[in-house]
């Protein structure tokens, strides 16, 4: 069970090492200026290693919980679903099901566990292998594998190698789980933090908040929902930028060697690459070379 691109490489070691008898992932959903229909990564690669798919809106429908009894699953695994799992999912598979989470557990509960591990200043990010229960990432840990958090990590970078590393994991943990060598451990839930799904509107930028914040806000939130400002009442969406020393009033723009930048409350955040409104993304130093009124202005 698994949507995004973090869920294929786990699907495909299962592939490799294990009879996969069935897949269950989102419905495909409209993207793209044309609203055309597309199919969820997983779904892509279920086709393409011929193994059947079912995609309903809920797992609690009729047709989706006969079909999981049908394929009688002796365990199911779980990456980046999107659904919550009901007592009648869990105790299905007589080895329950394992989840593939993307954060080092307790820490990082929830739907975005990279972005807030990228929004919090971690030093490092991990992925959890699970045995589920009714909670929100709650379960008993069979397995964590850390890797360090760089300083030009964005959450899209950082889902591809957790997504290789969740795989590696799952594929080392999976033997020692079925043999019934590992015990899970419980978490220690006076340590848990959460990440809830983001919203669109977590992309605006704050400039009471420090450089480094905001520049931790614009790399964990890239590539979606993605960072933006206010200029002439239009969105301006931050697609890289860092930190630097500088003063001035929160908001406002000054212009230097290296490119514009916005006056923070401690720093400033020095724009690397923008986007205006309806423009393609742009180099900012050459934005503001061509847009005189860009500097000195105010950004909201």
């Amino acid at each position: 069970m698994g949507t995004p691109d973090f869920s294929v490489p786990s699907l495909r070691a299962l592939a490799r090492d294990y009879s996969v008898v069935g897949v269950v992932t989102q419905p495909d959903r409209p993207a793209g200026r044309g609203r055309q229909l597309v199919a969820p990564p997983v779904k892509v690669a279920a086709v393409e290693l011929g193994i059947p798919v079912i995609q309903p809106n809920r797992l609690r429908e009729p047709e989706a919980m006969a079909q999981l009894q049908v394929w009688s699953p002796d365990l199911v695994i779980v990456a980046a679903f999107g659904q919550l799992l009901k007592p009648a999912v869990l105790d299905l598979p007589a080895h329950g099901c394992v989840n593939v989470h993307a954060s080092l557990l307790p820490r990082h509960r929830g739907a975005a566990p990279i972005a807030a591990a990228i929004l919090a200043g971690d030093d490092e990010a991990g992925v959890t292998i699970m045995r589920m229960d009714v909670g929100l990432d709650t379960g008993p840990m069979l397995a964590t594998r850390a890797i360090p958090i760089g300083e030009a990590d964005t959450a899209g970078s950082l889902t591809e190698r957790l997504a290789v590393l969740g795989a590696e994991l799952l594929s080392d943990t999976l033997p020692g789980y079925l043999a019934g060598a590992i015990s899970a451990q419980p978490q220690d839930s006076a340590r848990a933090t959460y990440a809830p799904q983001l919203k669109k509107e977590d992309g605006r930028l704050d400039f009471t908040e420090t450089a480094e914040a905001l520049a931790r806000r614009v790399r964990a939130l890239s590539p979606w929902p993605g960072a933006y400002c206010l200029w002439q009442g239009q969105p301006l969406k931050v697609l890289e930028a860092r930190p630097i020393s500088g003063r001035g009033l929160p908001g406002i723009v000054s212009g230097g060697l290296d490119g514009p930048a916005l006056a923070c409350a401690d720093g400033q955040l020095l724009l690397v690459k923008i986007q205006p409104a309806g423009k393609r993304p742009m180099s900012a130093l050459d934005f503001a070379r061509g847009t005189r009124d860009f500097v000195g202005s105010q950004v909201a």
